[in-house]
């Protein structure tokens, strides 16, 4: 048994088989007359760039690997462009390879058509190891293709990473230009292993500033190589391919800042970043049986650890999280026999786990635990169950999401809890419960100053993509924001028309004092008392906390989409034909999430949502208005220019925040509010009785 690692890497002079010149073309790989593996299409381009990894098991090395390119024509028979053969005989083992395939047609042998960019890595595989990606091993034409090959690629992994790679991208200098006024629109594309990353978008530039950081996770201790490309932005067309370079990290020193400029091959200028390795042992599994958060002094330790008296030593580190994946109950049955093979994926930002299988099974008991350091106090701990197939793509069976600030306010001692399993999206129950133990200890003081931090990306996120009823969704939202805003200035001019004359004589009393006394610290102060306010009406039982039952309504409406879109999967692809047009929409209902998102936050910020960010915003509030009391608005004036000035002399390459609307992304928006709350299971029926509710 031998396993083949195979990088799609690019495309060059493909045949044209459009009538505008060019093709939309993608690639198939085939072994022993199955199909193995399906890259994406790239649209409208004759040199494509893929950069896309595959994992092919092999047991017989005379049998070649076949390549074979296709034009996608929508509604139509795909036209073939070129075909391939890989002699896998000829392939040296343990050392990766280079391969320039050219493509031919049996048909037309000489014709040219192109040629396809490998790089390959055959391995002797261990028997055990086959056998367990062998069940992983499911298709990539389904929807959940990218993260199953992901998951398979995290077992292959051992599950376990070994340290945190830090890529600071600072700028880029001389770039190509590659739109008619004579600059490009760039943005930057990083990729370490299963790991994807891409950065803002500078436009009108060949001399981009980005200042952005990038966290990868070390899943080997030689390091790996960082591949990373750079793309100009072309709205309505295929983004323009600029450059691209790579980083061995294997050739750079752990626990120390390494400043690279790198430059660009296939292209012009170069790249200029910081990149810092450091060894780490965040993440580990182990059997119930053999670890226990309760052992006393171990806890000890860790309360120490994250005591008050530590808040300013290591200040990355936040927390620590705890969770025991105990086991569920009444499963979805996603086989023909009745029952599942279920297995349990549990995710906290970028750090993902698995348990093993438990095959056959509707009650299965896995006894796991998972532990993670936390960085950021505001991130939420998601553990969703599959049923393993051997043939096919992983079932989904359900899916639970837990802010770790509600683990750590609503769960005492870890003690153990049923939950009820929720949908893909999050918006409604399906068939089963699952039991968890979780415990969080973190530091208060480290966890606010992370707060004021920018958030961490995640790496692993379902692709932008138009959906009608997701945009009425966002357009709903936002206009209720606006509504909201149009209500308070007719309350206000309504003052001024006398239409309620006590309410109108209390505003005028109520104008003269505010104005005869007007000081600058007044407008925190006032920010402060709506918060108080707030809060009294909580603490006396009349909560004023509205989340628009639109936003459940539309989300259950969009999940019945989604099934009706996996169903016809055909009709959807009429998108690809009007590629320009979607990427405008999708772009709009983007912006109308970020708006709604952005009033929905200051809201939620008011409406004491998340207490420990209310409490934080006080905190912040009254020392704003102490401040603005005692010292001069001058000298604070005077302060923050000087800082702004000397920024970039005292430290050239710090990355810039605005630590508002960091805080402002720790606040969840309607739609988080709703996808986080816990179901409460039905006393009085059963799981086994629980009807199911559109199942994925």
């Amino acid at each position: 048994m031998y396993q083949l690692d195979v990088t799609l890497r690019r495309g060059q002079n493909l045949a044209a088989r459009d009538r505008g010149g060019t093709s939309d073309p993608y690639v198939k790989f085939k072994l022993g007359g199955k199909e193995v593996f399906r890259s994406k299409t790239v649209h409208k381009n004759l040199n494509p760039v893929w950069e896309e990894k595959a994992y092919i098991l092999i047991d017989n090395l005379r049998e070649p690997l076949y390549i074979k390119v296709f034009d996608y024509d929508f509604g139509l028979q795909d036209d073939f462009i070129g075909s391939a053969f890989l002699d896998l005989t000829s392939l040296e083992l343990n050392r990766q390879t280079d391969v320039t395939l050219s493509l031919k047609d049996p048909h037309y042998p000489d014709h040219d058509l192109g040629s396809i960019f490998l790089s390959v890595l055959l391995a002797p595989g261990d028997q055990q190891e086959a056998t367990m990606l062998m069940r992983k091993s499911w298709k990539r034409s389904s929807k959940f293709q990218t993260q199953s090959l992901r998951l398979s690629d995290l077992h292959r992994k051992s599950q376990l990473w070994r340290g945190i790679v830090s890529v600071t991208l600072i700028e880029g200098r001389d770039l190509k230009a590659m739109d008619a006024n004579g600059l490009s629109d760039p943005y930057v594309k990083f990729r370490l292993g299963h790991q994807k990353y891409k950065s803002k978008i500078v436009p009108k530039t060949l001399n981009p500033q980005w200042r952005e950081q990038f966290d990868f996770h070390l899943y080997e201790e030689r390091g790996g190589i960082i591949d990373i490309t750079v793309w100009d932005k072309d709205v309505g067309k295929k983004d323009d391919f600029i450059g691209r370079c790579q980083i061995d990290l294997s050739t750079l020193s752990k626990e120390q800042t390494h400043k690279l400029e790198v430059p660009l091959e296939e292209g012009e200028g170069y790249l200029v970043l910081l990149v810092t390795l450091t060894a780490s042992a965040a993440v580990t599994i182990s059997d119930l049986s053999i670890n226990s958060l309760e052992d006393q002094k171990e806890r000890e330790a860790i309360l120490k650890r994250y005591s008050p008296m530590m808040m300013f030593h290591n200040i990355s580190d936040v927390g620590f999280l705890q969770v025991k994946v105990i086991r569920a109950e009444a499963l979805m049955a996603a086989d023909v026999t009745g029952k599942s093979d279920p297995f349990c994926v549990v995710e906290l930002n970028n750090d993902r786990l698995l348990t093993h299988t438990v095959y056959r099974n509707l009650n299965p008991e896995w006894n796991k635990i998972f532990t993670f350091n936390i960085k950021d106090i505001h991130s939420v701990l998601e553990v969703t169950v599959y049923d393993e197939d051997r043939d096919r793509s992983a079932d989904f069976l359900g899916k639970v999401a837990i802010p770790l600030l509600c683990s750590s306010e609503s769960i005492q001692n870890g003690e153990q809890k049923a939950y009820v399993l929720k949908n893909k999206q999050l918006t409604g129950p399906t068939k089963g419960v699952i039991y968890l133990e979780i415990d969080v200890i973190f530091n208060a003081v480290k966890a606010s100053i992370r707060t004021l931090m920018p958030k961490e990306q995640k790496y692993i996120e379902e692709e932008d993509r138009l959906s009608k009823q997701l945009l009425l969704r966002n357009f709903i939202r936002m206009k209720h924001c606006i509504m909201a805003l149009v209500t308070a200035v007719c309350y206000i001019s309504s003052c001024f028309d006398w239409d309620s004359p006590p309410r109108s004589l209390a505003a005028f009393l109520l104008f003269l004092f505010v104005v005869w006394n007007f000081e600058l610290y007044m407008i925190p102060l006032a920010l402060l008392l709506l918060l108080a306010w707030n809060y009294f009406l909580i603490v006396s039982g009349k909560d004023n906390r509205q989340h628009d039952t639109v936003v459940e309504d539309m989300l259950e409406d969009e999940e019945e989409e989604d099934d009706r879109d996996d169903k016809d999967s055909e009709k959807k692809g009429f998108m690809n034909r009007l590629y320009a047009i979607q990427e405008v929409c999708v772009t709009v209902q983007n912006i109308l999430d970020e708006i709604a998102s952005f009033g929905e936050r200051i809201k939620n910020t008011f409406n004491w949502t998340v207490p420990f960010l209310s409490w934080l915003a006080i905190v912040a509030l009254s020392v704003f208005t102490v401040i603005l009391y005692f010292i001069p608005l001058r000298y604070i004036v005077l302060v923050w220019g000087i800082n702004k000035f000397t920024k970039k002399i005292r430290n050239p390459y710090a990355i810039d925040n605005n630590e508002l609307l960091d805080f402002l992304s720790r606040v969840p928006s309607d739609v988080q509010v709703m996808q986080y709350h816990e179901l409460k299971q039905d006393p009085t029926h059963s799981p086994s009785k629980r009807k199911k509710n559109n199942p994925a």
